[in-house]
């Protein structure tokens, strides 16, 4: 028993703690409790894109500047709970911008690199790693483009992290890299644009405002530390390159939306099949779209007859029952269902019961 005791606890002494994720900055990071949603900062939706290896402690609050952080005490308590193997990430900017207020106000050529590499100095005392982050963007359209309200913070931000040797995330550029994507409408969704309460926000998000910018921030810490990406749960595919607009203008086969009703067609049962259908065959003129895809509809006694397949072809149920045959077996099938048929093989459905039964079906397109 006593050999037991003493091998669980040896056991026990090897569990490394998780590793800590500091988050120092403002507004656009912190917190927020119900009472104030749907305003979320993107330090909030951080642990949801790490494994249980990293927990994030989110020190960021609203308003302050990296002076003021330190001033009014948040950094000393940041301090207190770094331990050796941390990360610090750090995220000022808009507040040190505000020139009307002493307390915050920071120049960006000397006074706000000066106050980061306070932050820089504490990660390097306890051990911790730091990663300067640039401030993220706000959405500022002027006729349709997008301004860039950070300038030369952003790039003090930059020239530090090389004058320091230190890692960088430019979420200032990966942002507005987004925002230009996305446009000056639809990224307002992003943003704490609530109608209801009547708040037109450029600067501060909604929750699916703060899980992008998460995102952001995850993709640039993997390309940072490749071995950083074991360690992430979610994908990180998000957000645009700075070459979208350009990619979307060259486009030789533009994207496209369509409506079902104004692509109907009336037909004849395919393959023998009984009775009337109606076919929606979209993006069928698309050009160098190498599949089918197109919604089918079968009436009351209708059917797609027997034939055997020379490709690949999915059908999934959206509505109704139909019977379906696939090699010699027959079985019902409903609204979820999804069939699968290969090269070889020999199927048929039909409608069944008093509801139309209601087919997506996908292929790949004859080579010409």
């Amino acid at each position: 028993m006593i050999a037991l005791c003493a091998c669980a606890a040896q056991a026990s002494a090897q569990v490394q703690p998780p590793r800590q994720v500091f988050i120092a900055g403002d507004s656009t990071a912190s917190h927020y409790g119900p009472e104030r949603a749907p305003r979320e900062g993107w330090g909030q939706q951080l642990q949801g894109f790490l494994d249980d290896t990293y927990v994030v402690r989110n020190h960021a609050q609203s308003g302050r500047s990296s002076r003021s952080f330190i001033a009014e005490g948040w950094f000393d308590g940041m301090a207190k709970e770094m331990r050796a193997g941390d990360v610090l990430l750090i995220q000022f900017g808009h507040n040190d911008e505000k020139i009307e207020d002493p307390t915050r106000y920071n120049e960006p050529r000397q006074a706000f690199p000066e106050w980061l590499g306070r932050y820089l100095a504490l990660a390097r005392q306890k051990g911790a790693t730091p990663i300067l982050v640039t401030p993220v963007a706000r959405r500022k359209f002027d006729h349709g483009q997008l301004l860039d309200t950070h300038g030369l913070y952003a790039q003090a931000v930059r020239d530090l992290a090389s004058r320091e040797n230190v890692a960088l995330i430019d979420l200032s550029a990966a942002s507005m890299d987004w925002l230009r994507a996305a446009g000056d409408e639809a990224s307002k969704a992003y943003y704490m644009h609530v109608p209801e309460q009547d708040q037109r926000d450029d600067t501060h998000f909604q929750q699916r405002g703060a899980v992008m910018v998460a995102c952001l921030v995850v993709a640039g810490w993997k390309q940072l530390d490749p071995s950083f990406a074991a360690h992430v749960k979610r994908d990180t595919d998000c957000g645009a390159p700075a070459t979208a607009l350009a990619d979307r203008k060259a486009q030789a086969n533009p994207s496209l939306i369509v409506h079902e009703r104004d692509i109907a067609v009336e037909q004849p049962g395919p393959h023998g099949g009984a009775g009337v259908t109606v076919a929606h065959p979209f993006f069928r003129d698309a050009p160098a779209l190498g599949f089918e895809f197109r919604k089918r509809v079968l009436r009351r006694g209708a059917g797609i007859g027997l034939h055997q397949h020379h490709k690949d072809e999915v059908y999934y149920v959206l509505g109704g029952s139909g019977i379906y045959e696939l090699d010699g077996v027959a079985r019902e099938v409903h609204a979820g269902d999804a069939m699968l048929t290969r090269p070889g093989s020999t199927h048929a459905i039909r409608q069944h019961g008093d509801a139309d039964l209601v087919l997506l079906i996908m292929y790949g397109k004859k080579q010409e």
